[in-house]
């Protein structure tokens, strides 16, 4: 019988935040905030709208 390989543990990379920026040791949002849940629930930026995944509210950019 042939022996099955020993699980191989792999290195866990830092993932930088998509959310915040650093610059000169300020915090800087990439996203808005949702206005109806508050502080705290980023919205998806799309190419024409914003989006906030939890309660759906839309807030369409300008062209």
């Amino acid at each position: 019988m042939a022996e099955k390989g020993k699980a191989v543990e792999k290195e866990k990379k830092i993932q930088k935040s998509s959310f915040y920026e650093v610059d000169n040791d300020k915090v800087k949002r990439k996203n808005l905030f949702c206005p109806k849940c508050g502080a705290g629930v980023f919205m998806a930026a799309h190419k024409d709208r914003n989006t906030c995944g939890k309660c759906g509210f839309t807030q369409w950019k300008n062209k």
